[in-house]
């Protein structure tokens, strides 16, 4: 799978937000402020995920139909992936 430059810029961001957890936690600061940021590193990182497999699952698909092959067990596999991600 070729990965686009959206997903790497999602990943560059999420690099950046943990950089400034760190200082965060490095400065002492509240609790309650550094939680909230890794709570959004975990929604980013779980937008990534589900970004990722749609794109991999949709060409999946794709060269399946194509090759003349059900794609059902493709499908399987894309939900047990995003299901062992949470």
């Amino acid at each position: 799978m070729n990965y686009d430059d959206d997903v790497k810029k999602r990943l560059r961001r999420m690099e950046g937000q943990i950089r400034g957890i760190l200082k965060m936690m490095e400065e002492g600061q509240d609790c309650k402020d550094v939680v909230s940021q890794i709570s959004a590193v975990r929604s980013a990182a779980d937008k990534a995920i589900a970004y990722i497999v749609a794109v991999n699952l949709e060409q999946c698909i794709r060269e399946e139909n194509e090759a003349g092959r059900d794609s059902s067990k493709v499908v399987k596999q894309a939900v047990e992936l995003l299901v062992k991600s949470r």
